[in-house]
């Protein structure tokens, strides 16, 4: 990895785990949605960039239920959110780390599943948080958000009612995953009745809310360290706004993007970088400071996915299946290419390789290279995939489904060179 980069994603992980809480995690954890540094950026580490349903598979379990949220890993846990659309349950799981063997599964939930949701969504979509002694997981059910924290034994610790979920306009379901900071969870539901809301971890008491009425968008809010204080940073509703996430008080907002989005924003130094989404399409970057000041738009879009901002550069995989790099202080376009789609999934960086996987489970793998596209494998697991992988101790993990024997079936794949 060149120094520069290395550089950058060192600070990036330090800023992000002081701010976000103070548990200390390393490269063989990642603890929450993107992973440990919020960005989609994994620990430099030695990866398997080819694989099949044998080649450098460490092992493979089926996961029951249906659900897109990533795997999250702490200790010798792996934990994942499913749900039963059948007997309309929702449940976490907890898996063996180094042999995939279900540790214990608790639900959470039965029945209240909304009527509608979008084919692409499932009951199940958020990805767990974890601050290394408590997880903390969100469902919809029952026309609101079930906010609830559990032991890493899968004891359930505390539930609460976080606020009304029942879209009328757009019925497709619920999707930001929660966020952790300081002493507190925070949650967003972005819809006719929407918030954003901070409940303390310790037992799920209400800190703050801030209302975000007639809003229909999909983004996981974030909060990055960026110039000199913590922001909270999500886009929607044809803004980017930053908020202090201790109190929910607005910092700054900055026209932008579209009404509504899915991807979470990124940060490379003091610029912050948003696209989106519906109706319009928008890439966009703004200096984080309060100016203001926006540096580039475009009207690319990656309305699904996240993007990666490394090294001074901007990398994403839109829903077409086509990257981009752009040049993250001009917005200069330095390639674009074909990859093939649809993509749902985020892309995850890892030393100098970025893994992007589309709807129907192929995975590029192809050099973070500003100067060119570089294609170095092409990978198939299963049929369908939907959740972003997880990379971290020298091993990805893949969520993938296959219906090739006429009935679908989730798998938890766990990749390593061999």
């Amino acid at each position: 990895m060149p120094s520069r980069h290395r550089l950058l994603c060192t600070a990036a992980v330090v800023s992000v785990l002081l701010a976000s809480t103070a548990t200390a995690f390393d490269e063989n954890d990642w603890p929450w949605w993107r992973g440990p540094n919020r960005t989609g950026i994994a620990a430099d580490q030695q990866l398997p960039v080819e694989w099949d349903e044998e080649t450098n598979v460490h092992w493979k379990v089926t996961v029951p239920g249906r659900g897109h949220s990533s795997p999250t890993i702490v200790g010798n846990q792996i934990f994942l959110t499913t749900a039963d659309e059948e007997k309309q349950t929702q449940s976490v799981l907890a898996l063996d780390r180094a042999t995939g063997r279900l540790l214990w599964q608790t639900e959470l939930n039965r029945g209240g599943f909304a009527e509608k949701i979008h084919s692409k969504n499932t009951h199940a979509t958020p990805t767990v948080a974890c601050d290394g002694k408590t997880l903390y997981v969100v469902f919809p059910n029952h026309e609101r958000l079930q906010l609830a924290a559990l032991s890493l034994s899968g004891k359930k610790l505390w539930e609460v009612n976080a606020g009304p979920f029942h879209p009328k306009k757009y019925e497709f379901g619920y999707a930001p995953s929660p966020l952790l900071h300081g002493e507190n969870v925070i949650v967003a539901s972005e819809f006719e009745q929407g918030y954003i809301a901070a409940f303390s971890r310790r037992d799920g008491s209400e800190v703050w809310r801030i209302p975000r009425t007639d809003n229909t968008s999909f983004s996981s809010p974030v909060v990055a360290h960026i110039a000199g204080r913590d922001q909270m940073l999500i886009s929607c509703a044809d803004y980017v706004s930053s908020f202090d996430p201790r109190s929910g008080k607005l910092l700054w907002k900055v026209k932008g993007t579209s009404k509504a989005t899915c991807g979470t924003i990124v940060w490379d130094g003091d610029i912050v970088y948003a696209s989106g989404g519906y109706p319009e399409t928008q890439t966009i970057a703004i200096r984080a400071d309060g100016s203001g000041d926006v540096l580039w738009s475009n009207r690319e879009n990656s309305y699904e996915q996240s993007m990666i901002a490394s090294g001074g550069y901007l990398y994403t995989v839109n829903d077409r299946g086509i990257a981009f790099c752009w040049d993250g202080l001009t917005g200069e376009e330095k390639w674009k290419h074909r990859l093939g789609g649809p993509v749902s999934a985020s892309p995850v960086l890892a030393g100098d390789l970025i893994y992007a996987t589309n709807e129907k489970g192929t995975t590029f793998v192809f050099r973070a290279n500003p100067e060119e596209f570089d294609l170095v494998a092409e990978n198939q697991l299963g049929d369908e995939t939907f959740a972003t992988p997880t990379i971290c101790g020298g091993r990805i993990y893949m969520r993938v489904a296959s219906s090739a024997g006429g009935e679908r079936v989730e798998t938890l794949y766990c990749l390593d060179e061999k």
